[in-house]
């Protein structure tokens, strides 16, 4: 390993505090068993290890804390177990309520910033391309590495955290230029325009380009623009879950790929798949295991929602109350200005029920009693009935607003051709 002074004296704990070297050997280590022979400053983290999987974790972050560590550049917290802003609304037991709301203390303890978002890139600063980071969450690795142009690896839980404190990452995978060719090419030149341009579109090729690619890089070509950010956010959170993608270049969107050929770096793709009408829609129907009949509660916010989606919720609805629940997940950031523009009052009076700092599939806040969840984010798709044994079914969020007034399902089929 070529390591620099500053982090050899670090590891040797000739410099810093316990906990620093504890982040320092644990990012070498990782270093070494992925074949890098140096480490590379990151400019931020973005910290996926915040939900409570057990005490080992806990424990393990409080003793960091105790020990002096503290992160060295600006890292955003990932989703956790609870709701601060409503207590209530989690019903885990005592003893796991306790644990959780600790994992979440000792990350602000060290210098996380509280954002408890699935979505940092919704914040207000964000990394810019070429620019090094070390971001766990599968969508905002994704997300980060496609729609930004910055460089990050999936990184797990706490190696991540160990980053951030160290300020510096394993220098292989993504943080490499040669490493983000892309070597499979999705064709969409065969699909009509007005489908190219549906929200929901972006999920189910997400969903499509994960299952195909696996951890491949690959290259998307004929998306039309302009395209907006919460597409591009479906696309990469569903080709992220369905896959273990970390990167896909989008011909003409991302930042290092202006055209096919940038992305591909001038060679030919291993594999060039035509996009049809065919694989679009098998890629949407095994996103359901229920197809028709009564609906228990509509999930959006896989990321987490943005301002905008609320209110285009709001502007769907007409004013039409919803007869079964609307649990709408996102940051407390974007609720904060939802709450300031009036727009979080009016949702909830047709019924909304607000998830901040957390989401319906990663902890128990849904009624115990399994049922059908429809959702228009593939991601929530893909996870639901593991996680929380509700029956999804995907629509667009125009189909989940119009099943939760009627409540059951309601989709319209046109818009797939």
């Amino acid at each position: 390993m070529k390591l620099s002074e500053q982090e050899r004296g670090v590891l040797s704990g000739a410099t810093g505090t316990v906990g620093e070297r504890m982040a320092m050997e644990i990012v070498v280590e990782s270093a070494r068993m992925m074949g890098a022979d140096r480490l590379v400053p990151i400019v931020s983290g973005h910290i996926d290890g915040c939900l409570y999987h057990g005490d080992a974790g806990v424990l393990f972050c409080e003793r960091l804390a105790e020990e002096g560590a503290r992160v060295t550049v600006p890292a955003t917290t990932n989703v956790a177990s609870l709701n601060l802003r409503k207590a209530d609304q989690v019903t885990l037991p005592g003893p796991q309520r306790e644990m959780a709301y600790r994992l979440m203390e000792a990350h602000r303890r060290m210098g996380c910033a509280p954002t408890w978002t699935c979505a940092p890139y919704q914040m207000p600063t964000r990394p810019a391309m070429g620019q090094q980071v070390a971001w766990g969450e599968s969508n905002a690795v994704a997300f980060a590495n496609t729609v930004l142009g910055a460089r990050t690896n999936r990184y797990g839980d706490f190696l991540d955290l160990a980053c951030a404190i160290a300020g510096r990452a394993p220098y292989y995978g993504l943080h490499c230029m040669e490493n983000r060719t892309a070597r499979l090419s999705f064709d969409l030149s065969g699909l009509p325009d007005p489908l190219l341009r549906e929200d929901a579109f972006f999920a189910v090729l997400g969903a499509l380009v994960g299952r195909i690619a696996g951890d491949a890089v690959s290259v998307v070509s004929g998306i039309p623009t302009p395209v907006r950010e919460d597409q591009l956010k479906s696309f990469c959170a569903a080709a992220a879950a369905t896959g273990a993608v970390a990167l896909t270049h989008i011909a003409g969107i991302t930042p290092e790929a202006p055209d096919t050929a940038a992305a591909l770096h001038g060679r030919a793709p291993e594999e060039t798949v035509p996009v049809t009408r065919d694989l679009i829609v098998d890629a949407r129907d095994r996103l359901s295991l229920a197809g028709s009949g009564p609906v228990d509660c509509v999930a959006l916010g896989s990321p987490h929602f943005s301002g905008d989606e609320c209110r285009a919720v709001l502007g769907l609805a007409a004013g039409r109350e919803f007869v079964v629940p609307v649990y709408i997940c996102l940051g407390r950031h974007i609720f904060d200005g939802l709450q300031a523009d009036g727009t979080c009052e009016a949702l909830q009076a047709l019924g909304v029920e607000f998830v901040v700092d957390t989401c319906v599939v990663v902890t128990a806040i849904l009624p115990p009693r399994p049922g059908v969840m429809m959702t228009n984010s593939a991601k929530f798709a893909y996870y639901a009935h593991g996680n929380t044994g509700y029956m999804p079914v995907f629509g667009t969020l125009s189909d989940c607003i119009r099943s939760a007034q009627a409540g059951e399902v309601v989709r319209d089929r046109e818009i797939w051709g």
